[in-house]
């Protein structure tokens, strides 16, 4: 009865058209109408502005805080008490209402791509007999959908009504609001149209975890200003030019790619490239400009489709690529697809990429993403620079300039697509690349198209593996107990290699806070303030550093991988003792990839486990290990929600030093991430090693940082460096 004392929220003149409605039951004697009146209160815009501000921190004030704005606002505590109450229930409704929107548009969509599966289904053969299929399955028939139908607008119109009781007016006459964000299960039926029907089971691609989103909010250091319609057309013009250049790139060989002598690869021939595509005259050559091109091909287990609805969504993307991809936003939809498809999709995009090492500056690029269709089965993607106008913003360490650089995918039998990659970049070095670093970069390995594409390929692979949920007890020991705890382990474990790569990254837009320069090993110590709900609150000191080490990578890999190994490095969970593997999800066709729960025996904390996930394929690999209590690792193993266990990863990345007696690694197909113990071209060469630690230096966010920690997490850091070169029998300076 008392839902109208107050005032409902929303703007100030509806109130005094509702409160019939909302003060009795509308059958009340005069009398009542009377007094009703004249409790009545219409609050003023002054009043309403500070309700807002106050609903916006605190939804649910307490006693105290309404006894202070009674006081601010010369309102009675009760109207306070009234108008907070009406203001919850209005917001209710309104996400009520944004879930019905997501549903009706769920629901047309799944109509439409029945119709279409229908359609495609009667053209399908029987595979062994060469006949048409023997029954139509069920999930088609048009009776259960007319069902459905009319289940859903019968649950439409019921949470319509209450809707409308709360708010005082119908449905209809509120302005139209936004659907939420439809989450990524709308893939698992769209990724999959008609031509992709024989491609084995569709992908549920909400196994990657969420939490891109976040990351996407984090500030850019130029945030462009709104576009005009001369913009989008200048962009347009660029655009088709890119991917006319990026078709002829991908799609010619010699003279225009030529074959490394070292190790087979696709490398560009500047002569020819520059007479093919001239610039024009005004294009100035900067001497401290290097060019860094290359192509590489390879099969991918994904389809088409799938792959192409995660290139264009940014918070897809970095999950897709958590190791190079450090931050993505689109800024601007410039064109949309035909037909609410990719094809024709232009966007002005800005990401941020980087090698996992405290030594290797950030590239940061604004660029122009534009996605084609050639044909039923075949996309191409081009990434291009685009410079503002009034672009003076610059980045302090790196400048870098993507000429037309990206792929074709090619739908190939069985849910698989061949990739062809090309990354074309004009690098300006305004400070001397690291000495360790120079012949990766230099040579257009760190960022160039085969890490690219091997990290495609095995994080596809890993997406393939989350779906087999056939054989699953037999991989995991029997410990994870069902495919929802197999893929609940398997999002924790995403996280915590984002958070781990986020942890290394040199990018301005992190909020770290730098605060030694390089000692003798080059430790590299930074600090951030953790609120995030995946994180432990309070202050977060993390330590890198990289070093070589004249060992192939794929023995570095195996040393840490292996957890009889472990008391030789691990100064901290292990100290020493024993560790044992308790359950175990394999990640892909490479036994280096896998997800592992450790637990250290002899130690005083039998409470807490160790969270391991490695990775390997043919340009890197890395190991990174995190501290889980044991109810934590309870809950992700029987399938609940993990975004809220607290994650502090450190690890080590190992990649080849990129000298040229490496003696070749899987040659340019980019299809090297095989079961092959040579994944990573341990035929010679050294190791570029990347040691990373993150301590909670302190649980309370406002701690000071004291130059005690600091020399803590340097010793720490000093201790595990020696420790691994008297292990692995490497000179210990």
């Amino acid at each position: 009865m008392e839902y109208g004392v107050g005032s409902g929220g929303g703007s100030p003149g509806d109130h005094l058209h509702h409160h019939h409605h909302l003060g009795g039951d509308g059958s009340g004697s005069s009398d009542s109408q009377r007094r009703n009146k004249k409790r009545y209160h219409r609050h003023t815009a002054n009043q309403i502005q500070r309700l807002e501000s106050m609903f916006k921190e605190c939804p649910h004030p307490d006693e105290k805080q309404r006894m202070q704005l009674s006081r601010e606002l010369g309102l009675a505590p009760r109207q306070i008490k009234f108008w907070f109450q009406n203001r919850r229930t209005q917001m209710k409704a309104q996400h009520e209402r944004a879930d019905n929107c997501a549903l009706r548009a769920e629901n047309d969509k799944i109509r439409c791509e029945n119709i279409a599966y229908r359609e495609a289904l009667k053209n399908i053969m029987c595979p062994s007999c060469g006949g048409p299929p023997l029954h139509e399955d069920p999930y088609f028939d048009e009776q259960k959908l007319r069902i459905e139908n009319v289940q859903l607008k019968e649950e439409l119109d019921r949470v319509s009504s209450i809707a409308a009781k709360y708010i005082g007016r119908p449905i209809s006459q509120l302005p139209p609001i936004n659907p939420i964000h439809m989450s990524s299960l709308d893939l698992t039926m769209g990724s999959f149209i008609p031509q992709g029907l024989g491609a084995g089971p569709s992908l549920d691609l909400d196994l990657l975890p969420g939490n891109g989103s976040s990351l996407s909010m984090q500030n850019v250091p130029y945030q462009p200003p709104p576009l005009s319609d001369m913009d989008k057309s200048v962009m347009s013009d660029i655009a088709s030019n890119a991917m006319e250049e990026l078709l002829r790139l991908l799609q010619t060989n010699e003279p225009l790619w030529m074959k490394s002598p070292t190790d087979g690869r696709d490398v560009l021939n500047l002569d020819t490239y520059e007479r093919m595509f001239p610039k024009p005259s005004n294009h100035l050559k900067n001497p401290n400009v290097r060019i860094e091109a290359s192509r590489d091909s390879g099969l991918v287990i994904m389809n088409s489709q799938t792959l192409v609805d995660m290139f264009m969504d940014p918070n897809k993307w970095m999950e897709l690529f958590p190791t190079i991809v450090t931050m993505a936003r689109t800024f601007e939809v410039i064109s949309s697809g035909i037909m609410g498809g990719h094809s024709g999709t232009l966007q002005l995009m800005y990401e941020e990429l980087q090698v996992l090492s405290p030594l290797v500056s950030t590239r940061e690029f604004y660029f122009l993403r534009y996605c084609q269709q050639i044909e039923q089965g075949l996309w191409a993607i081009v990434d291009v620079s685009y410079d503002f106008p009034q672009d003076n913003q610059s980045v302090p360490q790196f400048r870098s300039h993507r000429l037309p650089s990206g792929c074709f995918i090619q739908d190939m039998p069985n849910g698989y697509s061949q990739v062809t990659w090309v990354e074309h970049v004009e690098v300006e070095d305004k400070t001397a690349v690291h000495r360790l670093y120079r012949s990766l970069l230099y040579s257009g390995s760190a960022f160039g198209a085969h890490r690219w594409l091997s990290t495609l390929q095995r994080m596809c692979e890993r997406i393939a593996c989350l779906m087999v949920s056939g054989n699953s007890t037999r991989d995991l020991g029997g410990v994870i107990p069902s495919p929802e705890g197999k893929r609940s382990m398997m999002k924790l474990a995403q996280r915590m290699i984002t958070n781990f790569c986020a942890s290394i990254g040199t990018s301005a837009s992190h909020r770290w806070t730098t605060i030694t320069g390089l000692n003798e090993l080059g430790v590299r110590i930074s600090v951030h303030k953790s609120s995030d709900p995946g994180q432990p609150n309070g202050v977060v000191l993390s330590a890198a550093t990289t070093i070589w080490l004249p060992i192939p990578p794929q023995i570095v890999f195996n040393f840490f991988k292996d957890e009889r190994k472990r008391p030789q490095w691990d100064v901290l969970s292990a100290n020493g003792n024993a560790v044992k593997e308790v359950a175990h999800i394999a990640n892909g066709s490479h036994p280096g990839n896998c997800i592992s729960v450790l637990r250290a025996f002899n130690t005083s904390q039998n409470n807490t486990l160790i969270l391991q996930e490695s990775c390997i394929d043919s340009s890197g690999s890395l190991v990174v290990y995190c501290p889980v209590e044991l109810p934590s690792i309870n809950i992700a193993m029987s399938g609940e929600d993990t975004s809220y266990i607290p994650l502090l990863p450190s690890g080590f990345t190992i990649s080849p030093d990129g000298q040229p007696d490496q003696g070749g690694s899987g040659g340019g197909d980019g299809a090297s991430t095989s079961s092959n113990t040579n994944i990573l071209g341990g035929g010679g060469g050294g190791s570029l090693v990347t040691v990373a630690f993150q301590i909670l230096m302190s649980s309370l966010p406002s701690a000071n940082l004291n130059m005690e920690s600091v020399a803590t997490v340097n010793s720490l850091i000093g201790t595990t460096v020696q420790q691994i070169k008297a292990a692995l029998n490497c000179p210990s300076s």
